[in-house]
Order: structure tokens, then sequence, then C-alpha cells
């Protein structure tokens, strides 16, 4: 099988360019259990025949791919996995790690490869799994061949989906069994340092009935000398009653393109909070896509981004109301200096039978410079009866009353900028206050606005 899938590949188009053909065909040529050699292959099959994203597809408008991400010049990763020694990792990975907070487990990944993993030993006992998905695929193979790449992101997706589903090298895993309730968070960290690449991981969640669980996901780096992408799927199942809460900071380093494909599968009366926070990057794509398949499902939806210089922030959200009696309630907010760009496009849909839905959508962005741009595009489609759905999106300047009501107390200008964009954003972080992020969020957003102020 795995001759076939290599032979398949390099008989195919050039459609990533030849560094990536010949990657997915050495990659699949790999001694992989057949199951995962046919997925990978139909992967590859779907992204041979879709079309790369542009700029006349509407969910691209914005985003211009041709530009900003130059898949011909990438390559996989060089090297393989670093060993499990804190010694042998780059220093400002040990500096992250050393000021995170406890958690009852932790994963950490380095240019795309898992060097640790820990779980606190009485989850190890009542049946919680974490563990590198490469690793899962040996251990857990039963619960992967059933969840990953299939209901949630399937290639079909979309055709840098369908790249990470070929290429993807390794991710995490977490399986939280029915009735278990993790009381602090399982915290992942990512970091990368190869310029030039492209690092393809996954993230499979399976929170069983009644169980609960907090899971927090950093991506960071320093800055990349050439493009780099970091694209990630992140797949995630509530059963019914499970509570969940994920959360994304992303605070990569320019040079970066960030892309990630987030979907959650609620089912009944699940509780789901997501925040996905994006500070750092040359530019970010993220499609985030909650499911409300259970009835009395209900899913909070956190997004904040800051973005300086000429950083582009792209988030495409779905609100789906499969089932009667859900709520989904969306707030993203944004501060935007410089030449900074973002695009927010959301999108409310609410299927036949789905009575008695609650959904509400609201994207508010403030503008710090007279070169910063937002766009913002709301969307509803209602198919049923009795219903309560509503969207909002504000694009506005600083408040220039407030700054001087601040500055007559005795601060600054700038001083006075700071304790408006952090009161602006703080409503998101206040609305998920899980710990550590808050504090992290505001140390990056106040070394931006002190750049800024220099500049």
């Amino acid at each position: 099988m795995a001759e076939a899938v290599a032979d398949r590949i390099q008989e195919g188009t050039t459609v990533a360019g030849r560094r990536l053909d010949r990657a997915a065909a050495e990659w699949m040529a790999k001694n992989e259990p057949e199951w995962l050699a046919r997925r990978r292959l139909h992967a590859w099959q779907v992204y041979e025949s879709t079309p790369m994203p542009n700029i006349r597809m509407e969910e691209w408008r914005y985003t211009d791919l041709s530009r900003k991400l130059p898949l011909d010049r990438m390559r996989l990763p060089a090297t393989g996995p670093l060993p499990d020694d804190p010694g042998a990792w780059p220093e400002p990975l040990r500096r992250a790690l050393a000021a995170d907070p406890e958690g009852s487990g932790h994963l950490t990944l380095v240019d795309g490869w898992a060097v640790h993993a820990d779980l606190r030993e009485d989850l190890v006992a009542r049946g919680v799994v974490l563990c590198s998905l490469r690793q899962a695929v040996d251990t857990h193979a039963s619960l992967l061949k059933q969840y990953l790449a299939t209901e949630a992101v399937p290639p079909e997706e979309g055709k840098l989906q369908a790249l990470n589903g070929t290429l993807w090298t390794d991710g995490v895993f977490l399986h939280v069994p029915e009735g278990v309730q993790l009381e602090s968070p399982v915290r992942v960290t990512r970091f990368y340092s190869e310029a030039g690449a492209a690092f393809f991981s996954r993230i499979l969640i399976v929170a069983e009935a009644a169980s609960q669980v907090s899971f927090i996901d950093e991506a960071f780096s320093d800055d990349l000398a050439e493009p780099t992408l970091t694209s990630t799927v992140v797949e995630v199942f509530a059963r019914d009653g499970a509570q969940v809460q994920y959360v994304a900071l992303q605070r990569l380093g320019r040079g970066a393109f960030y892309q990630s494909a987030q979907r959650v599968l609620a089912g009944r009366d699940t509780a789901l909070d997501t925040l996905h926070v994006s500070l750092g990057g040359s530019t970010t794509r993220v499609d985030l896509n909650v499911r409300l398949l259970g009835a009395g499902a209900d899913s909070n939806m956190f997004g904040l981004y800051f973005g300086d210089g000429d950083q582009h922030f792209d988030h495409s959200t779905s609100q789906d109301h499969v089932a009667p009696s859900a709520r989904s309630d969306l707030l993203y907010k944004g501060a935007l200096d410089g030449d900074s760009h973002s695009v927010f496009r959301g999108i409310i849909r609410v299927a036949k039978g789905a009575h008695q839905t609650d959904a509400f959508q609201t994207n508010r962005n403030l503008l710090l410079s007279d070169r910063a741009r937002a766009d913002s595009l709301p969307n509803l489609e209602i198919e049923a009866d009795d219903v309560k759905c509503s969207h909002g999106a504000t694009v506005g300047q600083l408040d220039e009353e407030a700054l001087f009501y601040l500055m007559t107390r005795g601060m600054s200008r700038a001083q006075a900028e700071r304790l408006v964009v952090l009161g602006f954003l703080g409503e998101v972080l206040q609305r998920l206050p899980m710990g550590g992020v808050v504090e992290k969020v505001t140390r990056t957003i106040e070394e931006k606005l002190l750049a800024g102020a220099h500049a």
C-alpha cells in the first residue's frame, strides 16, 4: 500500500510545488498502517482536485494567497523530533514553559514534533489519555480511525485542510472518558524555529459524555527570516453533557503564516467555550465552525486580535444550529494599529426544524491608526421558525474625549491609549479567564503598544 501511495503522488500534478510533492510521496512511503496511508492518499486526491483559494472566491476575497503563501518555496521541516530533554530545547521555549502555571497535563512540540508529554497520575488511572498523535496511531488506533479527519474536518473542507490531511507529521490526542472532570487545564505549547518550512499538525480532542476539560493551545516563535507556514487542524468532539473549553493563543513572529481550521461537534446539553487570540504572525487565517447537533447545546465563541505594522488577520466563523433549543453567542473584538488589516466573516445558520434557537454574533473593531482597516461581514441564514437571532458589527476610532479625560488625570497619551485598548479588549478575556492566558495576552499587547509609541 505504501509504495502505491508514493507512486500515485509522484504521478500527480505539481500543485503545492515540487518540494511538497516529493515530501508527500516520501512521507506516505513510510511504514504506517494501511488505514492511515489510505486516508492520506484520499486527502492528496482531494487536494489535487480542489482549486487553490483565490480572491475571486467570496470566502477568500480579502486574503490573497498568491502573495502571502508561497507554497512552491516551502519544504517540510528538515529535522526530526528532539529528545525529551529540556536542555536540548530552544531557550525561548524553556522560558515560556517555566512561566506557565500548573496544569492537569502538558504536551510540548518543537518544529511540529512532540518532544514531551505528561499527565497527572490520578487522571491516567481514570483512563484519560494525553499523547502525541504519532503515538496514538499505534496505541489508540480504533479511536483515531473513528474520529481523525472523518466527520469534523475531512479533506473536503478545503484545499489547505486537504494538504494538512496529507502531510501532518505529528500533533496532540486527548481523550477524556465518560464522567471524568479535569479541574485544571491541559496545556499544549508549540514552538517553531525553522524558517521557510511548512509545518502540518492536528489536534484531536474527544470528551465523552458528562466529562469536563479545559485545553490551552499556544503557538509561538521568534521572527522568521523566510515565509513559514504553520497549518493546524483542530477536531473537538463533545458528547452529551460534556463541558469543553478550548483556547488557542497565537504569538508567532513576523514571517509566519498561521492557518488553522477548527471544528467543534456538540452533543445534547453540552457547554462549549472557545477563545481564539491572534497577536502574532504576518498573516493569520482561522476557520472556526461550531456545529450544535443536540438539543440544549450551548456555545460561547470568543475572539481577540491586535495588529500592528502590516499584519493581516482573517477570521471566518460559522455557528451551525442543527438541533432545536440550542444557544450560541459569538463576540470577536480587535484593535488595529499601523497598516494592519482585519477581516471578520461570520455566519449563523439555523437548519429546518431547529426551532427555539438563540444565536448572537458581534464583531467590534477599534482603529488606532488612520491607515488601519477592518472589514466585517456578519450574515444570517434562517430556515426555522420561533428563533432569536441577531448580528452586528462596528468599526471605530479611539475616543478622543476618553483619552482627554484620562490625560487630565495625569496620564500621558501613550498611557491613556494603553488603558483604553486594554479595557476594550479585556471584555473578551473576562468572559473566559483561563489561568496564565490573560497575563500573556496583556503583556504582549502592552509590548506592542509600547513599540508603537516609540515608532
